[in-house]
């Protein structure tokens, strides 16, 4: 049931974002090709599951979560298309098919970035499905999620990352860079429904942040780059401390474990209507891509 409901999300994203995207004949018709090809047709859309499942839980309909599920996957998408150049982390592959500067140039996915980033704010301020006070607050939201204090800072600490690092720093760095993106998508389907998001959804936001940046360093160790969909062993080169690394495969799967028992728990004043919420989590600790 809860694979049903996911998979319905992620259909129903893909749509929406379809449909926000400015058409590949609009001029300039390659920074517009370049963007749908950074966004559409690939990626696990689990920023957006969270909204859906989040909002849902709560009682919002679809249509007033189907803004802010888009503008988190385009938010997630601009820093995918980013974090690939060859300034930050140089990769060449995304989602099993070449990075979008490999297929479009760099400075054409340099554009598409930042287009894909106002794009994001663009669905939220000008939805009809939300109320105003909700647009504010979902913009300031995501905002800070993706800005100097979230994402953003999180990958200017990730260049400047070493081989060695205590767990706190990790965790600051990754809380940023990986986690903060997460708890705003959790906070955005919230906010679609009630006034205030309520702490106890802030705590599942965070520690399901850090427990899908455990998985995502094991993948890096153990996974197969046609399965994971992206370059691994690209931390161990660039010589980056991470989670396994610091903490060894077995202590980190611990960790990523203790922290998905954590998230369970934050989900138990929603009673059955956390259900999915709860799928989200272990998908996000025992996933294999």
């Amino acid at each position: 049931m809860a694979k049903d409901h996911l998979k319905g999300y992620r259909a129903r994203v893909e749509e929406v974002l379809a449909r926000v995207l400015p058409s590949p004949e609009t001029v300039p018709a390659d920074l517009h090709e370049a963007m749908r090809y950074a966004t559409l047709g690939g990626g696990k859309r689990l920023r957006a599951c969270l909204v859906y499942a989040t909002g849902t839980a709560l009682g919002a309909t679809p249509e007033a979560l189907d803004p802010a599920a888009a503008a988190v996957e385009l938010i997630h998408a601009y820093s995918l298309v980013h974090d690939d150049l060859p300034c930050m982390d140089d990769d060449d592959m995304r989602r099993g098919r070449p990075s979008c500067h490999k297929a479009f140039g760099e400075a054409t996915a340099l554009l598409a970035g930042d287009a894909l980033q106002t794009q994001a704010f663009a669905v939220l301020a000008l939805s009809e499905a939300l109320t105003p006070l909700a647009r504010v607050r979902m913009v300031a939201d995501l905002a800070h999620a993706s800005g100097s204090l979230g994402m953003a800072g999180g990958q200017a600490l990730d260049l400047k990352a070493g081989p060695t690092a205590t767990i706190e720093v990790l965790e600051e760095r990754h809380g940023r860079k990986t986690g903060a993106l997460m708890h705003a998508a959790v906070r955005l389907g919230a906010l679609a429904a009630v006034p205030e998001v309520p702490p106890a959804l802030d705590d599942y936001g965070r520690t399901l942040g850090l427990a899908f940046q455990i998985a995502d360093d094991l993948l890096d160790v153990e996974g197969v780059a046609l399965v994971v969909g992206k370059t691994v062993g690209a931390d161990a080169a660039a010589g980056k401390a991470t989670f396994a690394s610091v903490l060894g495969i077995s202590e980190a799967r611990r960790r990523a474990r203790g922290l998905y028992e954590e998230a369970l728990a934050s989900l138990k004043f929603l009673g059955d209507n956390g259900g999915l919420l709860a799928s989200i989590a272990h998908y996000a600790v025992e996933r294999d891509h």
